[in-house]
């Protein structure tokens, strides 16, 4: 099977909560080098490319890992042990091997719940970067409720049961002026160590650019992969321009770059940056511009996450490397009705 199918595959069966890799088995092969038994050749040579790349967050100069877990996809309802057995396996692999951020968001359904449950569980909640989100606008411009906004809050610390919340972003623009301002209220009473926003639409990139220009920023958070790179043209120079930090979501296009690669072979020539995946291909694209901090996949598979960190190690592709990407990428077969 092509290695973009089966890592597709992977995560489509976990969801299904079919053929899991439960705790015991994960750590009954965590001897050693943690968990080397399961993983592949590919994952093995990935992991001996050296540590994990760190990077600077522009506003304070503290360096966080490249690669982290977002939750949207993954987390949002778990309610058998060996789902949830998979994601304390994710979250173990995860450490074990130096990624730190957390991405979740109240409106991801159980996933602030699961995942504090988990880690306090494992007791590796204090090494995690905790980056969650408040929105309490709703859609379409409403106006945000402070109170409502402020409980939110409030609920996400109670869950990750820790002292303060790493990044605190504002979800996809909602009541920015009312929402940002709290969220220094509570970086301000430090609870809170940086604040944010963040959008995955397009029709809203306008917003964020205002906002970008005209508000103090650690972070902005948004869609960025090899297929889909709109904001590269204003939003990723404009944070280099204003020293905001940007997290990555969707690296793989939301699964479209795994489905349009499937049955195409990694290009030889991937090995020239230290890819030998798919899913470190795609990584490795995005870390390659500059203004990138964090790129922050979901998954809910230990080995799925273990090829990801290996998209976080070794080279990063060149300028003329992301042009061949870039190239490689937009020739795959498109995905039917697109």
């Amino acid at each position: 099977m092509a290695p973009a199918m089966e890592h597709l595959l992977n995560d489509t069966r976990a969801r299904r909560f079919g053929a899991m890799m439960n705790r015991r088995d994960f750590f009954a092969t965590a001897a050693g080098a943690g968990a080397t038994l399961s993983l592949t050749p590919r994952l093995l040579d990935a992991m001996a490319q050296g540590p994990l790349i760190q990077r600077a967050i522009p506003s304070t100069g503290e360096k966080i890992p490249v690669i982290g877990l977002g939750s949207s996809a993954t987390f949002a309802s778990v309610a058998r042990s060996e789902e949830v057995a998979a994601l304390r396996a994710v979250f173990q692999a995860m450490v074990e091997r130096g990624a730190r951020v957390f991405d979740t968001a109240p409106g991801y359904g159980a996933s602030e719940e699961v995942a504090g449950k988990i880690v306090n569980e494992l007791g590796v909640a204090g090494k995690l970067f905790w980056a969650t989100k408040v929105n309490v606008a709703g859609r379409g411009g409403s106006t945000a409720d402070p109170a409502a906004a402020r409980a939110q809050i409030e609920t996400s610390l109670a869950r990750f049961a820790q002292p303060r919340i790493d990044l605190l972003q504002v979800h996809n623009m909602g009541d920015p002026p009312t929402q940002l301002k709290i969220a220094r209220e509570f970086k301000q009473a430090g609870k809170v160590r940086y604040v944010g926003i963040t959008t995955t639409f397009p029709n809203q990139y306008a917003s964020l650019i205002d906002v970008m220009r005209n508000e103090p920023l650690d972070f902005v958070g948004v869609d960025y992969a090899a297929d889909n790179r709109d904001v590269e043209e204003t939003i990723l120079p404009l944070a280099q321009e204003r020293k905001i930090a940007v997290l990555a979501y969707a690296p793989f296009g939301r699964t479209s770059l795994f489905r349009r690669a499937a049955n195409t072979p990694l290009p030889e020539w991937a090995r020239e940056f230290d890819a030998t995946t798919y899913a470190q291909f795609f990584l490795k694209f995005c870390l390659s511009h500059p203004a990138i901090t964090a790129v922050t996949p979901a998954t809910s598979q230990a080995k799925n996450m273990i090829d990801n960190i290996g998209g976080g190690i070794g080279r990063i592709p060149t300028a003329a490397q992301r042009e061949q990407i870039i190239k490689f990428v937009d020739a795959l077969p498109a995905l039917p009705g697109r």
